[in-house]
């Protein structure tokens, strides 16, 4: 559809209707396409894909129309339906009198030859008005006026400041999506029911994912028929859609095929092989919606945070089966005060005081999804303990017998990074998820109704949740293709096609866990490729450290956004936060001073899920690799981390700029021959810091060796400005302790 920019207002065109938004107080206005000739000087800006909705990022800030710039086709779901992806948004300020630079494709009708579209000419009373506004200006310069200017500066970069956040959520994390023929908000069996048969589309949709609903609300209030052309129902989460290919004959091409995309080659084979399409598609609910710190547990109204209904589909041949899970917050009353790396969870309210809220959550989802099945995997131990008592004291309060509850210690079982041994759990409950069932429609109707769902949780519904609703998935699909005669009964999904299927479950976690914590899914490596590696821990790492980094001063803006974007007041005073630079200053220094202490409390986190039964951690330290033959020595950010267990070493490099591992090497105790001592190695200058060199064998061959120094210290943690002095520390003596060689030589 064609934008203009006219003098009062901005004009969406196509065909024969037309959208008046005015740049005056925001109205929204139907008319027909003809009345463009009415428009003062309109002028094509180019074209858009729709219309969003409208947003006042502050009282006061003005309005912006949002319109969809560009989108990405991600797949068709059965029925030839397309559904796209939001990739790129164009946001209008409703009070700016200049022209705006959208970078909007050009219609050809408009701007045949030309690169970029005209420039509005502004009215002899514009001129005017700009002239007099800008001499009024000019000649008021005087003291008490600084405060004014001052104060207009706050308003400019609060705007800033939000309207980043603003596009940020739309473009970076592409996680909003849309369809103007499919109903992405219900699942198929709700699809199925019928209730809402022959209204339009925004009259059908599941009011918990319609994330746009309060920022369309100026037009689905209009109540005219001609208003349904506009309204496009959005969903934030995820969606991919996958042809796949039952061949046993094809093994997996790793050199091939990406770890990110699935190869297209997979679906290019002869018709001889059954061919299957599976669409993964993950709703986040907009209610108490919002960043992992800023919105834990419930909520008054029995909301909870980061809740979202994943659906799983399958098509073959004309029968489509789905099959749904849920996954949300404890629903307790609980938080993290999110200025702490892992802070610890605590409890806001009573028990007592907490039953109401449980009840009035289980009582809509049982009125939804008639049975639940609570899969509970936070830790029984530790930190974690205190939400899964409360959680397991209140389900026994509510006592309902279409309320099941399993407790699944993930840490306990998968330690020593054996991540398969969610397979515990699968075999556990394999009767429940038989019993469970799932929705399966064809041409004629509806042939079975999935009875109840999985509600999994951990503590904050993303990494562990991920990897177990991807198994219990994967059984339930394992089924319904046996059923279909699709796969043979005693054989497992072919290696191609299991590839693909975990790469969609672990782009769903990774979109998820960028939506509620800024970065990608912790685990993801496990359920993309179903082996937990090294380089995934320490990618895992990395992300951690991210996700207190984006709590501390990022979250505030983006919660205030997602906030405005439902209609929510903002309670938190953004200019306190936005004026308050050098605090935040001061809490990023701090934040560098204790990177060190972030580094060993992530080796500690991970220490259970890094090592195998067989070997027992005995330490962990971040270094910096200072061969000047490998590494500037002058590189003051931690980039190798050093790991110790009684029978090898790891060494693990990290980027920073990607956030994952580039390289690691695990190296047995029995192939290290010595440990060096002494000062760094520099091509000019006088060393400044002692370095160790380990010594080692590679394929029973001599020579190799790591250079690694300590990360100096920062002089005004301890006034001494100096580095780490190794000899002192346990890392030598640990390292010459656990290995039987000779001692260490000083040169």
């Amino acid at each position: 559809m064609e934008l203009f920019q006219a003098k009062d207002h901005y004009i969406l065109q196509q065909g024969e209707r037309a959208l008046w938004c005015s740049r005056r107080d925001g109205g929204l206005q139907l008319r027909p396409a003809t009345d463009l000739l009415l428009a003062w000087n309109p002028i094509c800006l180019g074209l858009v894909e729709g219309v969003i909705g409208k947003i006042q990022l502050h009282s006061d800030l003005p309005w912006w129309l949002i319109l969809i710039r560009q989108k990405a086709l991600v797949g068709k779901l059965p029925g030839d339906h397309e559904v796209c992806k939001v990739t790129k948004i164009a946001v209008l300020s409703l009070s700016e009198m200049e022209p705006q630079d959208l970078e909007l494709e050009l219609c050809k009708k408009h701007h045949f030859g030309i690169n970029k579209p005209e420039k509005i000419i502004p009215s002899p009373d514009d001129s005017k008005f700009l002239l007099k506004t800008f001499t009024h200006i000019k000649s008021n310069v005087s003291a008490p006026n600084k405060k004014k200017v001052k104060e207009s500066k706050e308003k400019e970069k609060l705007e800033r400041r939000l309207l980043e956040e603003l596009l940020k959520m739309f473009m970076d994390s592409e996680s909003f999506y849309y369809s103007l023929t499919y109903d992405l908000t219900n699942s198929v069996q709700r699809q199925s029911a019928g209730e809402r048969a022959g209204r339009p589309l925004w009259q059908k949709v599941d009011d918990r994912f319609f994330w746009n609903k309060y920022m369309i609300q100026d037009l689905t209030e209009i109540g005219t028929p001609d208003v349904d052309f506009w309204i496009i129902p959005i969903i934030q989460g995820f969606v991919q859609i996958e042809e796949l290919v039952v061949n046993y004959n094809e093994t997996s091409d790793d050199e091939k095929s990406s770890p990110e995309t699935p190869p297209q080659e997979s679906t290019c084979v002869d018709d001889i092989h059954p061919r299957f399409l599976v669409a993964l598609i993950s709703r986040r609910s907009r209610h108490r919606a919002g960043m992992r710190y800023k919105r834990r547990g419930v909520d008054k109204n029995g909301n909870v945070a980061n809740y979202v209904e994943t659906e799983q589909l399958i098509h073959v041949h004309n029968h489509t089966l789905s099959f749904v899970q849920t996954r949300g917050s404890v629903p307790v009353f609980w938080s993290q005060v999110g200025y702490r790396y892992n802070p610890r969870p605590r409890l806001d309210r009573s028990e007592k005081e907490t039953v109401a809220y449980f009840c009035a959550h289980f009582e809509e989802q049982l009125k939804i999804y008639k049975k639940q099945v609570i899969v509970n995997l936070v830790d029984q131990a530790g930190r974690e303990k205190i939400i899964g008592d409360a959680y397991l004291k209140q389900v026994l309060l509510f006592n309902n017998s279409h309320l099941t509850y399993v407790s699944f210690d993930f840490h306990e079982h998968c330690r020593g990074m054996k991540f398969e041994n969610v397979q515990t759990l699968t075999d556990a409950i394999y009767d429940i998820i038989l019993d469970m069932k799932w929705c399966w429609v064809d041409e004629a109707g509806v042939i079975c109704k999935q009875e109840g769902i999985f509600r999994v949780n951990c503590m904050d519904c993303l990494d562990r949740t991920n990897v177990v609703q991807a198994a219990i998935s994967r059984v339930v699909m394992e089924q319904q293709l046996k059923k279909l005669g699709v796969m043979p009964p005693e054989q497992p999904l072919p290696v191609k096609c299991n590839r693909i299927y975990q790469i969609m479950w672990a782009n769903n976690g990774d979109s998820i866990s960028r939506q509620y914590a800024g970065t990608a899914a912790l685990k993801g490596d496990f359920t993309r490729t179903g082996e937990r590696k090294l380089a995934g821990v320490m990618k895992d790492g990395v992300n951690s450290a991210n996700r207190y980094y984006l709590n501390r001063f990022k979250d505030a803006y983006r919660q205030a956004v997602i906030d405005l974007m439902q209609g929510i007041p903002v309670t938190e005073d953004l200019y306190s936060i936005f004026t308050k630079e050098k605090e935040h200053e001061a809490l990023h220094r701090e934040s560098q001073r204790s990177h060190q202490e972030l580094i060993s409390q992530l080796l500690q986190s991970y220490m259970k899920l890094l090592l195998p039964d067989d070997e027992k951690f005995h330490g962990g330290w971040a270094l910096i690799d200072c061969d000047p033959s490998l590494i500037d020595a002058t590189h003051r950010d931690v980039d190798v981390l050093l790991l110790l267990s009684n029978s090898a070493y790891y060494v693990a490099y990290y980027d920073d700029e990607v956030d994952k591992v580039n390289q690691y090497q695990r190296l047995s105790l029995e192939d290290l021959e010595k440990i060096e001592i002494g000062p760094e190695p520099t091509l000019f200058g006088k060393p400044k810091f002692s370095c160790m060199r380990l010594h080692y064998r590679y394929k029973e061959a001599s020579g190799y060796f790591h250079t690694l120094r300590a990360v100096i210290r920062n002089p005004e943690e301890d006034g001494k400005g100096r580095a780490v002095n190794l000899t002192k520390t346990s890392l030598v003596s640990d390292l010459r302790t656990k290995a039987l060689w000779p001692r260490e030589k000083i040169f």
